[in-house]
Order: structure tokens, then sequence, then C-alpha cells
């Protein structure tokens, strides 16, 4: 009897151990997914014993699959278990000193954007004294992703394949705005990944001018955008290079401080739901 004992002893622990290396090769993979032929061969076990271990880990939550592509990556109840354990604070909280701090040095409205699928959700903001305009409206406003300088910024820093994939989904939803077509956003997404940054002094809004940073967390991901909503005459060539040093900095700072498991960046609406969406300076 207790030799069985031992024996279920043992086969338990290899499945824990086998478990967690699922999961240190998934996070491998967790921008694009993998399949479960490529993992398997990856970590060295028969693609029966890997389906078996992911249908586990994907009954336990901690591990997710794309129906439409049979990708797994980690699920989100492995991000909050992470970010419990690291006593981290969301990106909201992690971006309201940055938010005071630009409104304050600027007096520009200053916008925190976040990525939701094909479309970028305004997660904070702080009205500066000149009363602009903005494509995402107040807190909780959204647009596809490529409109506006804090979405593009977004979309211009996502991996290849998954920027190309926005753009497929985007291109006729962005139509009506007549000068986003496929030509334009090509150009400006090049110029973006040059620059560092996204600057337009006039657009679609007349006399609305904005700035964009992108944010990224401490994997290098892009995640967020800081954004200034100005008006033309405030963002001319003279200041223009001291606005985009301060916020440059100011997201680079904010990127070494965000946990890639916060969940905040793969639900934000929850956490606006869970806010006050009507902060303001």
């Amino acid at each position: 009897m207790d030799h069985d004992n031992e024996d279920a002893a043992s086969h338990q622990r290899g499945t824990l151990h086998r478990s967690f290396v699922v999961l240190r090769a998934l996070a491998a993979h967790q921008k694009e997914g993998v399949r479960v032929t490529h993992l398997a061969k990856e970590i060295g076990l028969t693609q029966a014993t890997t389906h078996r271990l992911l249908q586990g880990l994907v009954q336990e939550g901690v591990v997710e699959q794309d129906q439409q592509h049979k990708l797994y990556r980690l699920g989100l109840d492995l991000f909050s278990l992470a970010a419990l354990a690291g006593g981290v604070q969301d990106l909201r909280s992690l971006a309201r000193p940055v938010l005071l701090r630009l409104s304050a040095s600027l007096s520009d409205t200053v916008i925190l954007l976040v990525r939701s699928g094909f479309d970028a959700v305004c997660l904070d903001r702080i009205e500066g004294q000149f009363p602009i305009r903005t494509f995402t409206g107040d807190i909780g406003g959204r647009v596809p992703l490529g409109v506006g300088q804090g979405s593009l910024a977004i979309l211009a820093n996502l991996p290849d394949a998954e920027r190309e994939e926005v753009l497929r989904y985007n291109l006729p939803r962005i139509q009506h705005y007549n000068v986003y077509d496929e030509v334009y956003m090509r150009t400006e997404i090049d110029r973006t990944l040059r620059q560092g940054y996204t600057a337009r002094n006039s657009g679609l809004l007349e006399g609305m001018a904005g700035l964009a940073a992108p944010v990224f967390d401490r994997n290098g991901h892009v995640v967020a955008a800081l954004s200034i909503g100005t008006h033309t005459a405030r963002l001319n060539e003279e200041r223009l290079p001291a606005v985009r040093d301060m916020l440059l900095r100011e997201a680079k700072m904010l990127s070494s401080q965000i946990n890639p498991f916060d969940p905040t960046l793969r639900h934000p609406m929850h956490a606006l739901s869970t806010g006050d969406r009507t902060r303001s300076l």
C-alpha cells in the first residue's frame, strides 16, 4: 500500500513538473501563441501528453486557447495571480502621477490610452486649461487603432503580424474619416517608428493638435500611449521639442514600472467600471 502511495505521489510530482515546463514554454510564445505540435516538439514531450497537460491548465484558467487559430497562450487567471503575488499597482494607478505632472507642467490635456482588441480606450484623462476635442472623448471612450496620435503610437509598435491583422480589420472601419487610407496609415506608421513618437499639428479635428508616445511593459510589449491634446498654436516648432522630450521621458519612466501581468491590460473596461470614471484635475 505504501508502495502504491509512493508511486502516486511520484506521478503527481512528474505531472506538476511537466505542467510548469509547459507554462514556461508558453511564456516564450506569449505574443503570437503556439500550436500544440510545435510546443510538444520544443519541450520534448509527445503531442498527446502535451495536449493533456494543456487541457488541464485550460480548465484551471491559467492557459487559454484561440479557437480560431488553435494557438495556446498564458491565461488571465495566471496574470491575476502574478499581479496579486507581486503586489503591483494597476496601470491606471501607476500612470496617474505621470498625467498630473504633465498636465501641471504643460497646462494641456493629457490622456492615457490603452489597447482593447482592435481599439484604443481612454483609460484616464486630465483636462488642461484649454478646451479641446479628441476622438475618444471622455474616459471610457474608444477609437479604432490608428485614429489619432495615441492609438497610432500603439498600432505602430505592435509586432508586425499583429499590426497587419489590425490594419486589415480597421481600414474598412475608418474610411469615413477620408484621409485614413492604407497609404496614409503605412506612411504614418513608418514615421512613428522612426521618430519614436507621433505628432500632428493639424488634422481632422480643426484647430486641434496632438503628440503621443508609446508605453511598454517591462517585457518591451506596447500596451498603452501617453497623449497630449492641445490647440494647433500651442504645438508650434518652438514648443514641440520641449513637449516631446517631456512626454518621452515620462513614457519611458512609466514603461519601466508596468507589470506585463497587470489585468488592466487585458480588460481595460473592467478597470474603468471598478474605478472613478470621472476623475479630473
